[in-house]
């Protein structure tokens, strides 16, 4: 097992269930500690399909400094998250860091909102690539994309690819 790296999650209500679950258990299978952080510590967060999830953190408990990678979930929670500037704050603080951020369908929004997307490439579900090319950002319709520090995914289907992705730039195996 690799030496232990510290993820954050973000969430809200109305996550995509599987889009929060499968990378975080991929990135504790592989020996990260996952945390997840929403607006109140303590609370928990119910999914789009009912599964729910306990954040350890609040916004108010986001340090770029103590972690070494990001992930943003999708569903609709991503139109909450990027509504708060502490997050926004965060997000510029961990890319500005060259730490990996892991995003998937609808987390791009977050993205978008820090006003960091100019000139990378990216996926993510087609309903926002009007969005990301807007912000501008170049958008690509596949599986995964990998761009310096970021790593994108579409949909539930890519998961596998993305979580891979993501722990191999985590690790530093990519």
């Amino acid at each position: 097992m690799s030496a232990s790296k510290k993820v954050i999650c973000l969430v809200d209500d109305e996550f995509e269930d599987l889009e929060l679950w499968y990378p975080v258990y991929r990135a504790r299978e592989e020996g990260a500690e996952v945390l997840l952080a929403g607006p109140e510590r303590g609370r928990k967060y119910v999914g789009k399909y009912g599964v729910p999830a306990v954040s350890d953190l609040s916004y108010d408990d986001l340090d770029a400094d103590s972690c070494d990678g990001l992930l943003i979930v999708g569903g609709w929670a991503p139109d909450k998250i990027r509504r708060d500037p502490r997050v926004l704050e965060f997000v510029r603080r961990v890319d500005q860091a060259g730490k990996p951020i892991g995003q998937i369908c609808h987390a791009g929004w977050v993205l978008i909102s820090a006003k960091i997307a100019k000139g990378r490439t990216v996926t993510s579900t087609p309903g926002i690539r009007d969005d990301w090319e807007n912000a501008g950002a170049a958008w690509l319709d596949e599986p995964v994309v990998i761009d310096g520090n970021w790593i994108s995914a579409r949909r539930p289907p890519d998961l596998p690819p993305y979580a891979k992705a993501f722990c191999d730039k985590l690790f530093g195996r990519a």
